[in-house]
């Protein structure tokens, strides 16, 4: 059996043109939407969204790679580097690291990318030394071991992909580098970011964090593609979605089963899927930027701004079960009487409608400025 690594010419990465034009275009079509849906968004409001969108992007890249990572924790390191206000969830460093990963790809998409750069990249990803309970390599290229994927029980392994031997890595990452170099703007950029997705996990240079890099090159090669500071939509959240097809058709190429052009036409459909999807969450963004410029004026405490963030971070329909006085004593920290209170004022100045109960066992929820 070949792997790719082994074939003449493997850097070509050729596809077929006419097979790609079509989902191509149609690609393009959605992120000209996207894109020009964003534009008018202001300062605040642009950020808000930056930040939603880098919250899931954090939290499912690592999630590709089997790490979990708190929701709260990685929208604190968010908030902390955005200079939005502090989440509720303790800084965590590798949620730190991550995330400083992922904005210093997509800010400084104009910096160079070099061997230096990437080392750093993939040294934050680890700043303990250490993947799991086993100690690696950071900040500098795998060892002389063979990189291989592994699957299965040990003893019973089975070997998805070997990498292309260490003799031969400082030199591939020398091509590749200035590969990215002068393909940037003589290639499409969608296709270009498809490319180098597939170039670097192919050479798999680093003995732990791979994924996580090429995602985030990825997503500085849609940086320059786009020339936008900011990222709009989550690759990482689609891939989640369709994590197995994504293995296997790494897989398929990788051990020559399968054309490049495959690659190309999964990549095109996981982008496009993923700029659908991101409508979503920027959504939710403009729907509490309504509410709050509609009751911009009006009175509250900062203990009802906490629970009702409580309730618009949720999005309608989705905080479990209403909210309930009980609830509203957990968030704010306040007395049942308080909170009472408190409900009662925000019904009365129309902020939030009853739902149904009756004494204890009362629901609420925010009449919604719109829906959808």
């Amino acid at each position: 059996m070949k792997y790719i690594w082994q074939l003449k010419n493997w850097r070509d990465f050729k596809y077929d043109d006419a097979a790609v034009l079509k989902p191509l275009t149609a690609l393009r079509m959605a992120q000209g939407k996207l894109l020009g849906r964003v534009a008018g968004l202001d300062i605040v409001l642009g950020i808000d969204a930056q930040a939603s969108i880098l919250v899931e992007e954090a939290v499912r890249t690592a999630e590709i790679e089997g790490q979990q990572l708190n929701r709260a924790a990685v929208r604190s390191s968010v908030a902390v580097k955005l200079g939005l206000p502090k989440g509720v969830g303790a800084l965590d460093r590798n949620a730190e690291g991550l995330v400083g990963v992922l904005l210093d790809a997509v800010r400084f998409y104009d910096k160079p990318l070099t061997q230096v750069r990437l080392n750093g990249w993939q040294a934050s990803l680890f700043p303990t030394g250490y993947s799991g309970l086993r100690k690696i390599r950071t900040g500098k290229l795998r060892g002389d071991e063979a990189m291989q994927i592994v699957s299965g029980p040990l003893g019973k392994e089975k070997v998805h992909y070997e990498a292309l031997p260490r003799e031969s890595l400082d030199e591939e990452m020398r091509i590749f580098l200035k590969w990215w170099q002068a393909s940037a703007g003589q290639m499409d950029g969608m296709l270009r970011a498809a490319r180098a997705h597939l170039h670097f996990l192919t050479i798999h240079p680093y003995e732990d964090g791979n994924g996580r890099l090429a995602r985030a090159i990825t997503d500085m090669a849609l940086a320059q593609d786009e020339k936008i500071k900011v990222r709009y939509y989550s690759v990482s959240s689609e891939i989640v979605r369709q994590r197995a097809a994504y293995y296997k058709i790494l897989e398929d190429v990788q051990n020559c089963r399968a054309d490049v052009t495959a690659w190309y036409l999964w990549f095109i459909q996981c982008i496009h899927t993923a700029i659908e999807a991101s409508g979503k969450m920027i959504g939710g963004v403009l729907l509490r930027h309504d509410f709050w410029n509609k009751h911009a004026q009006t009175m509250m405490t900062d203990r009802q701004k906490k629970v009702i963030n409580r309730i618009l971070e949720a999005g309608p329909g989705n905080f479990e079960g209403g909210l309930t006085t009980r609830k509203y004593v957990q968030i704010a920290g306040v007395s049942r009487a308080t909170a009472f209170r408190e409900i009662a004022d925000l019904l009365e100045k129309n902020i939030l409608r009853r739902l149904s109960g009756s004494g204890r066992s009362v629901h609420y929820d925010l009449i919604w400025p719109r829906i959808g």
